[in-house]
Order: C-alpha cells, then sequence, then structure tokens
C-alpha cells in the first residue's frame, strides 16, 4: 500500500468521527504537513467525497451528505472483515425478506478484492460459526424502510394490522419510533381511533400508507421500555413487581428485556417488573437468579414462595430407604 493510500485510509474515518476538523489538527493527527492533507483532501474530492471548505481561523474541512454518486469505500483491515462477515450474516438472515439477494451480491464484491490472508479469516469465521435463526415471520426492507421515514418525517399512517389472535382491523396512527428486540420490528405510535399509545408488530402489518399529513403526538412513551413492558408484562395472566437487593445493572445483565423491565431505586436495589401466566414459574426464575427478593404483588406471589420453599426444604431433608443388601 503506498503513503498516500495509507493516509487516506487514516483520514476518512477521521472526518467521519466529528463534524469539522481544522487543517493543522488532520496534520498533526497524520504526521504530515497542511499542505499534505490539502492535497489529500482533493484526492478524496476526485474519488467522489464531498468534503467541504471553510476559510479562516475557525474554519477547517468537514464531510458532507453523497452527492448523485455513490463514492468507493476506504476501509481498513478489521473495517473490511467487519463489512465482510456483515454481509454474508445478511445475506443468510431470513428476516429480511427481499434483501438477502442484494447483501449477496456486496458479499461476493468484497470477497474478490481482499487481500488473501484477509479472505482466509472471514471465510475461517464463516465456517467456525453457525448460526441458531428463530423461526419468525420475515418482514419487507421496503416496509421497514417505510414506516421508519414517516416516524423521521411525523407523517401520519395508514395500514391493515392482524393481531395475535389473527383478527384484521384498519388503522390509523401517529408512528413514533422503532424497536427492535433482536427477534422482531415493532412500531410504537399512538392509535388515533383508539385514542392510546400502542405497539405493533412490523411482520403483523399489511398495506402501508403513509397518508401525507403531519402527526404531533403528545406525551410520547420511552419506545424501548413501552415494548418492553408489553412483551415482559403485558400479555400474561399476573403481573409481578418484586424487590431485589441487586443493582439494576448486574440485573439487567441476567435478564432479557423481553423478559422482565428492571428499574434502579438505589445503589444496591432495584424494582423487576414481569408476567407469567403462573405464579409459581416467577417464584422459581426469581430463585435461579440467586439474588435476594421482596415480593410487593401480587399478594399470592408470597404465598406461592412460601409454598414453594416448604416443598424444597421437605425435598432437602428427606433420604431413600436404604436398599437392601445383594450378594
Amino acid at each position: 500500500m503506498t503513503d498516500t493510500a495509507g493516509r487516506l485510509l487514516r483520514l476518512l474515518p477521521l472526518l467521519t468521527a466529528r463534524p469539522s476538523w481544522r487543517g493543522d489538527e488532520l496534520a498533526a493527527r497524520l504526521g504530515v504537513t497542511t499542505r499534505t492533507v490539502r492535497r489529500d483532501i482533493d484526492r478524496l474530492r476526485e474519488l467522489g467525497y464531498p468534503v467541504h471548505a471553510t476559510p479562516g481561523r475557525r474554519g477547517g474541512y468537514a464531510l458532507g451528505p453523497g452527492g448523485t454518486r455513490l463514492p468507493p469505500l476506504l476501509l481498513d483491515e478489521d473495517s473490511a472483515v467487519a463489512v465482510a462477515l456483515g454481509l454474508r450474516a445478511a445475506a443468510a438472515d431470513p428476516a429480511l425478506r427481499g434483501s438477502q439477494e442484494a447483501a449477496a451480491r456486496a458479499a461476493a464484491a468484497i470477497d474478490q478484492v481482499l487481500p488473501p490472508r484477509l479472505r482466509r479469516r472471514v471465510e475461517a469465521l464463516t465456517v467456525a460459526t453457525v448460526p441458531l435463526v428463530p423461526a419468525e415471520p420475515s418482514i419487507e426492507p421496503n416496509d421497514l424502510a417505510l414506516v421508519a421515514l414517516t416516524c423521521q418525517q411525523s407523517e401520519r399512517l395508514r395500514f391493515r394490522y392482524r393481531n395475535g389472535s389473527g383478527q384484521d382491523s384498519r388503522r390509523h396512527v401517529e408512528p413514533y419510533r422503532l424497536v427492535y428486540t433482536g427477534r422482531r420490528w415493532y412500531l410504537v405510535a399512538h392509535d388515533l381511533d383508539k385514542g392510546e399509545w400502542r405497539s405493533f408488530r412490523l411482520d403483523r402489518m399489511e398495506d402501508i400508507r403513509p397518508t401525507g399529513a403531519r402527526s404531533h403526538p403528545a406525551d410520547p412513551p420511552d419506545a424501548a421500555r413501552f415494548v418492553s413492558e408489553g412483551l415482559s408484562s403485558g400479555p400474561y395472566r399476573w403481573r409481578a413487581r418484586v424487590l431485589l437487593d441487586a443493582p439494576a445493572d448486574v440485573v439487567a445483565a441476567m435478564v432479557p428485556s423481553t423478559v422482565a423491565v428492571v428499574e434502579a431505586i438505589g445503589e444496591g436495589q432495584c424494582l423487576l417488573t414481569t408476567g407469567s401466566d403462573s405464579l409459581d414459574m416467577i417464584a422459581l426464575h426469581l430463585a435461579r437468579l440467586d439474588i435476594p427478593f421482596t415480593p410487593l404483588e401480587p399478594a399470592g406471589l408470597r404465598d406461592r414462595c412460601a409454598v414453594l420453599a416448604e416443598r424444597l426444604s421437605q425435598a432437602a431433608h428427606r433420604y431413600p430407604a436404604e436398599e437392601p443388601a445383594h450378594d
């Protein structure tokens, strides 16, 4: 690799890391003169990167949005391997129907230009990795992009929705945020017909149509928490609140956000909210955390803990009858 190419690989990430840089700052980072920085900026422009310059003492260089064509990617070795692995994973992921072919083409293009030693690294990681892909319904990438755009532009949305029971309905909403749980995409929106905030699974949304009307939903919730509460306790018979004697970050690392909502109430305590159709299952899951806890609600959870504790204590002190000796 030439010195110029190496500097460009170092210069481009710097320009993306901050809104603007002074020429002397870039020169110091790259270990060159400001004159060399100006020449390298000109080379980036020739490649299609829109680098803007502002004169004066407070001026500098800033990387602007792209123009009519996509400039070539300048990647260092670690970035190239990460992109190649990400594209291979996207090509094999059924969650985004319609984008797999494009990801496969991009992965093939990246593989073709990778140096042999980097290609061997990518192939080794690919062969050694076995994905555990859940059988989840897929969504159209265009639908995902369309919903994201209505959230960004505050535009009302209409769509047909199929709930968990298979019932269809027409919805008119003010979209707010998209939430990804690692398995599914959810839209948090204000339902204009029902007058309340709701979350909608994107794979159950069809005939998605922006209306062109502006939306200004009042008092939007914390989108991630809203979805987490809906998944962890909303669908279940019992909703439990439990005080745990451990920091919130410790408990959150042990309990997925789709299972419970964890809220800090002090340095060494947190409040856990979860749900289940069985109080026994809640009690047993809490016991498995191996953290002292105090059931707050429902009242029956404390009683079930006492019953289970008695059963486990009896089992721990029960010994099998002595077996007869065998000749």
